[in-house]
């Protein structure tokens, strides 16, 4: 499926992704993209978490992911992503480390860990007559 990108107006830069469309502005009336990217790991490890959670009748509605990040101080990214899977008393203590196991299945994090190539081309218009 492709993601078409759409120039708005102003500072906002939206994406159409199948039916859905993201809307990104760096003028704040929306997320900037690049806390999409970091919503996108949290995201997509509470995804994991949520479903071995499911799988085991385990309910999810007092647990919390917090992520923090780290900036790398001499090229200014970020150098390390931390994340705090908050779980509530009574959580079964014989999956605390699966839960973390789950969550490491994010597949945006391993997207992270082996990154695709990218390819940028240009195209123009022909002129329709």
């Amino acid at each position: 499926m492709d993601l078409k990108v759409k120039f708005p107006g102003k500072l906002r830069v939206d994406a159409e992704y199948g039916p859905f469309n993201i809307i990104t502005d760096q003028d704040g009336s929306a997320p900037p993209p690049f806390a999409l990217f970091l919503a996108s790991i949290g995201t997509c490890a509470g995804i994991y978490v949520k479903h071995f959670c499911d799988q085991r009748g385990i309910a999810t509605d007092h647990i919390e992911i917090v992520q923090r990040m780290e900036r790398d101080p001499l090229s200014n990214r970020i150098g390390r992503i931390f994340m705090d899977i908050n779980l509530p008393e009574g959580f079964p203590e014989k999956y605390k480390d699966a839960v973390i196991r789950a969550a490491d299945q994010c597949a945006v994090k391993k997207h992270m860990q082996n990154p695709p190539e990218f390819s940028i081309k240009t195209n123009l218009a022909k002129a329709v007559s």
